[in-house]
Parts: structure tokens; sequence; C-alpha cells
């Protein structure tokens, strides 16, 4: 489980262990993580946390493009930079090069009914701290 807190609000996601074990055990090598969160420009209903030319080790698994509210995604770079998506309502992941897949690698399952407060906290009042932690 990954405890998640941002903009005064507290989430535990499940990591996707099953369906995307490469890519939670590349996230967990991050942890403790603290960043910022900030709107995504192209893809709907989603904050993102840019991670540059960071090189986190793996390709594509269990990726979509279509992440529902609290499946978070990361995209291990490529077409785009690293990025870690934080999809809050409707959701179609892309960049300016075009729509992107990231690897669904942990879903929201409490706190979900506060999704849509923290994007909209995120998209009229700017970026946010946002922290990982391993629970």
């Amino acid at each position: 489980m990954l405890r998640i807190t941002s903009g005064g609000f507290s989430f535990a996601a499940r990591v996707e262990d099953d369906t995307a074990p490469q890519t939670v055990a590349a996230f967990l090598k991050l942890l403790p993580l603290d960043s910022k969160i900030i709107q995504a420009r192209w893809s709907g209903q989603s904050a993102w946390i840019p991670m540059g030319d960071l090189d986190v080790g793996i390709g594509p698994e269990n990726a979509t493009s279509y992440p529902a509210a609290g499946e978070l995604l990361l995209y291990p770079g490529g077409v785009s930079e690293t990025e870690l998506l934080f999809p809050y309502g409707h959701t179609c992941f892309a960049s300016k090069a075009g729509q992107l897949a990231g690897n669904h690698f942990a879903t929201i399952v409490e706190g979900g009914e506060r999704l849509q407060e923290l994007g909209e906290l995120v998209l009229w009042h700017g970026a946010q701290d946002i922290s990982f932690r391993e629970a």
C-alpha cells in the first residue's frame, strides 16, 4: 500500500503487483517521494508529476491511455518525459506529441471521494506539494 498526501488530502493506494510488477518495483525504489503535482495540459481531468529524463529502467507494462479516476500511471519516458499521471476524472493520457500510454501501477482505494476536490485545487490554485510513502 501507498500513503499519498497532497493539498490537505490523504489517500491510500493499492499497488498493482499482479499486473505491473516491474513498474511497482521501479516506483517503490523512488520512495520516499516528495514533489509537486500540477494540472496536466493535454490529458483532461488529470494532474501530473513531471520527472524529466529520469530513467526508471522499465518499458510498457499494463499500459493504458484511458485510466479511471484514481488509477495512477507511471510513464517511463520515450515520446515524452518520464512522468506520473494522477487522474481525478475523465482522462485521455496525452502530451504535446500526441496520445500516450502509461503503466497502471497503483489504484486509490481510500480517499477516492476527494480526488475531484484535489483536482480542482490543482487546476484553480496551481501546484501542490505531494508525497508518497510506503504504508
